[in-house]
């Protein structure tokens, strides 16, 4: 690994952690650059801007955490019903691996662009993965007369996010897999024929 590439990944590292230690308190460049061992100029030559480091975290996270693979049974999935499923298990299985950056970047977006930039691009991929499903279903015939495909979108995407997750299983105790199994089976009844 090059010098190059071994600062920066330092410098994705200590923004990672402390993000996730101070579940929605700022975190500031000069602490990044002092938790990574580089100083604020080489934290600067890396990240422009505190939006472009706290995008990159955000994209780390999703690099270390395998999230291509994860969504690989959705993109690949021979039907609708089964990228549906699929994607609802993969985004199930991840929001309590990223819980620690996403309740600091929720926490931080009222009062901080960058962080609302950060977390904002990464729930637009939500939604794509979303659309996406929702749209094989269209295709297939099985969406729900229900919804129209905008809508059956915004819905899923709604039902998905990362506040209901926290409020069933952190405020309401349900296990993971209970969580799973119920949003499983609501999306099913909600968007499939």
């Amino acid at each position: 690994m090059s010098k190059n590439m071994d600062t920066r990944r330092r410098i994705l590292v200590a923004a990672r952690q402390l993000l996730e230690e101070g579940q929605g308190k700022s975190a500031r460049m000069s602490d990044i650059a002092k938790l990574a061992g580089v100083s604020r100029q080489a934290l600067y030559l890396h990240f422009k801007t505190r939006t472009d480091l706290l995008v990159a975290t955000t994209l780390y996270l999703d690099e270390v955490k395998g999230i291509d693979q994860r969504l690989a049974a959705s993109r690949n999935a021979p039907d609708g019903i089964s990228r549906l499923t699929a994607f609802v298990d993969a985004w199930a299985d991840y929001i309590p691996e990223i819980y620690g950056v996403a309740k600091a970047l929720i926490g931080l977006q009222e009062t901080d662009a960058e962080a609302a930039a950060a977390w904002n691009g990464r729930m637009l991929a939500v939604r794509h993965g979303c659309a996406a499903a929702i749209h094989a279903l269209d295709r297939d015939g099985q969406l729900s007369s229900n919804y129209s495909v905008e809508q059956a979108t915004d819905m899923l995407w709604a039902i998905l996010s990362v506040r209901n997750w926290e409020q069933l299983t952190l405020e309401c105790n349900w296990s993971e897999d209970q969580y799973k199994a119920q949003i499983q089976k609501l999306a099913r009844l909600a968007f499939v024929k």
